[in-house]
């Protein structure tokens, strides 16, 4: 016997079916794009700006007409700086959220969490900072500069400059630990003492630079000119310039070159005691080009701030951005295998006035800049390449890696090939 009850599941079933359906259909409608940036945490100083980035880079998108026919569609997460959870989200975006392809992360420590999940679900990840190299997987897009696009060039300008003393001072994870034992194998190689090299590292978040830079200045009163090489990440950027006025340590007497602080990270300062301080990077909101005027111009109307700073990762994310669209375009889906071979060899525009190219390591070509910060926050552009430089997954000053390559185009299709021993290490990195 049916009670009323049943009666009125069985009625709102096929309601029920319907909206299921339609919700299926309007997913399906739709392409979507995972966004992961930390909002929240010591890494929010640096992310939030490149979520608002991706939502502004998916709005011209389907303002243009959207992606084979569908709108793209962006789904946003907070990983709260915290590593693990990097994983969790990714898994979380992949599996569940179905989007096709995910833009995200700043710590290499958030990437190499994230790495496996990729890999695992064969999904695509475009990473839009500098990182430390020494990787190179098929699932990853690394879109920032490696150590020879960032951090070498920039030992080499302080070089020209007469630096014989060098502290590598970094914030305590894989990204400092490794570009500064690529930086010290590099200075070794060019007659640098170890007594002349200084190695320092702090958590994130570190606050209390007091006897640091007490120490900096030490070790930069022995005779020799002296320059620090930052890999220092995130909000603890803020206390450790201050420290560096407080204690009147200018870009005269010990110069500062960064690879982690940009136009975001100076917006929150004080920058009167930073001016003839350094970064390294392969943009500056100061290259002067159209294209660079018109991505300013649309990042401050999306944003509704005519003050809102431009910035290299930001850069990054747009030539990400465009290289995936054309790659998609090119295989006419968004089935990451096919965009993983349909990606190689696509050139896209930079914004300092030339071009950017997906090589067959999954690293881009990208022009190497110095700047110079200024009182008003933003940088002197006083040294670029004359072209683009290659991006290399390996260095070659490391012993275990100096004999690798990476081709993930077939036959090869690998991503840690020894050229000596003619094997591939792995099969992906």
């Amino acid at each position: 016997m049916l009670t009323i009850k049943t009666h009125k599941a069985l009625r709102l079933a096929p309601i029920a079916l319907a909206a299921s359906m339609a919700n299926m259909a309007m997913a399906a409608d739709t392409i979507k794009v995972g966004v992961l940036h930390s909002l929240s945490g010591t890494m929010a100083i640096s992310e939030t700006t490149l979520k608002d980035t991706m939502l502004m880079l998916i709005d011209e998108q389907n303002k243009k007409g959207g992606l084979l026919g569908k709108q793209l569609e962006a789904v946003v997460v907070d990983p709260a700086s915290n590593w693990p959870l990097f994983a969790e989200k990714a898994r979380e975006l992949i599996e569940k959220d179905k989007v096709d392809a995910v833009f995200g992360g700043w710590t290499s420590v958030s990437r190499k969490s994230m790495l496996p999940v990729f890999e695992e679900l064969n999904s695509v990840l475009f990473y839009p900072v500098q990182y430390e190299g020494e990787e190179s997987s098929k699932n990853v897009f690394y879109t920032g500069a490696a150590p020879n696009q960032q951090a070498i060039p920039a030992v080499d300008y302080l070089a020209d400059l007469g630096v014989e003393r060098w502290v590598l001072a970094g914030t305590d994870y894989v990204y400092p630990r490794t570009t500064n034992k690529i930086l010290a194998a590099y200075l070794a190689a060019n007659g640098v003492a170890e007594s002349d090299i200084m190695i320092n590292y702090t958590p994130f978040g570190h606050s209390d630079w007091q006897s640091i830079v007490s120490d900096i200045k030490s070790f930069g009163a022995q005779g020799k000119k002296t320059a620090v090489v930052s890999t220092i990440n995130g909000d603890a950027n803020v206390p450790f310039y201050k420290e560096l006025g407080a204690q009147g340590v200018s870009a005269a007497d010990i110069p500062v070159v960064a690879f982690s602080v940009g136009e975001e990270e100076l917006s929150g300062m004080d920058t009167s005691p930073l001016v003839g301080h350094l970064a390294a990077w392969n943009y500056f909101m100061s290259a002067d080009t159209e294209s660079n005027d018109a991505f300013i111009d649309a990042w401050q109307t999306f944003t509704g701030d005519d003050e809102r700073v431009t910035n290299d990762p930001m850069e990054a994310h747009y030539i990400g951005f465009n290289m995936w669209v054309e790659a998609v375009t090119k295989a006419g889906t968004t089935d990451p295998s096919a965009v993983q071979d349909a990606i190689i060899g696509v050139t896209v525009p930079n914004l300092t006035g030339g071009y950017a190219a997906m090589m067959p390591n999954h690293h881009i070509s990208k022009p190497v800049l110095i700047g110079e910060i200024q009182d008003d926050g933003q940088f002197e552009i006083v040294s670029k390449t004359s072209g683009t430089v290659v991006g290399d997954a390996w260095s070659d000053f490391l012993p275990g890696s100096k004999d690798l390559i990476s081709d993930w185009r077939a036959p090869l299709s690998c991503g840690a090939y020894d050229v000596v021993t003619s094997k591939c290490s792995g099969q992906n990195f």
